[in-house]
């Protein structure tokens, strides 16, 4: 894939946070650094958003990670942890970062999806061929869909560098599963 990316492009990002959370927690048991991860993504252009889409819980330890973010210029979406009467627990953000992307996307040049959820091929078919936008999408190869990634017009693989976009990374950190537990999880 060869893409040109130009300091001029305008650039939204959209962060499926649970997706790249559970990914790097699975394959390395670190945290993603989120600010690095946006900052290579940008390459230099223009950022016009950059939206996480994060889930609360009852207990609320998560507030400091949404204050981070913050600061790191990153806005937050959040959504309540839903349980179900039978304990199943569901957290899925898919369907609005599909319709901010798309709501969004006359404003931008490039759309970069930070996710490796097969889920978003119908976003990017769309936004490539009815906004013209150029998408990018940023993941852990080893946890993303092949497909999502052939469809792409770029892919930064966040396993080529996890030393760069983890937190408290060290070699001996990587659990050692196959590509369908990753995938599972």
């Amino acid at each position: 894939m060869s893409v040109i990316k130009h300091k001029n492009q305008r650039v939204g990002v959209f962060i499926d946070t649970q997706n790249l959370y559970h990914s790097a927690k699975n394959i390395y048991n670190c945290k993603v650094n989120f600010g690095q991860v946006v900052k290579d993504g940008l390459a230099g252009r223009q950022l016009i958003r950059a939206v996480a889409y994060v889930i609360t819980t009852e207990s609320g330890d998560e507030k400091n990670f949404f204050e981070a973010l913050g600061k790191m210029g990153i806005e937050t979406k959040t959504k309540n942890l839903q349980i179900f009467s039978g304990g199943a627990k569901k957290a899925d953000w898919d369907v609005g970062l599909a319709v901010d992307a798309i709501k969004l996307a006359p404003k931008l040049d490039a759309v970069i999806i930070v996710s490796g959820d097969g889920d978003f091929i119908p976003l990017v078919e769309y936004l490539q061929v009815n906004e013209g936008c150029q998408v990018e999408v940023m993941s852990f190869g080893k946890s993303s869909s092949s497909k999502l990634i052939e469809a792409a017009d770029d892919f930064i693989d966040l396993d080529l560098n996890p030393r760069k976009y983890l937190i408290g990374y060290r070699e001996g950190n990587r659990k050692i599963q196959t590509k369908e537990q990753v995938t599972a999880n």
